[in-house]
């Protein structure tokens, strides 16, 4: 049985969200960006990005539908 505070490797699936601002994208992903200034990125704990959206609301969702704890990095 796992508690909210096993940190167990089976129950750890931690990512990570945070800004990234377009300019410092690809071109052809700031073509896709619509005029946004920043997206967010999520990311897990070896640093690998697994996703990158249009708002935050959306990463936490997206993380959490997977089966992961998002954490903001600030």
């Amino acid at each position: 049985m796992h508690t909210p505070f096993d940190f167990s490797e089976d129950s750890a699936r931690i990512v990570y969200v945070k800004t990234v601002d377009v300019a410092d994208l690809p071109p052809e992903v700031q073509a896709n960006a619509a005029g946004r200034e920043q997206l967010y990125a999520v990311h897990n704990a070896d640093g690998e990005q697994l996703a990158l959206v249009a708002d935050r609301q959306m990463a936490f969702v997206l993380a959490r539908q997977n089966d992961y704890a998002p954490v903001a990095v600030h």
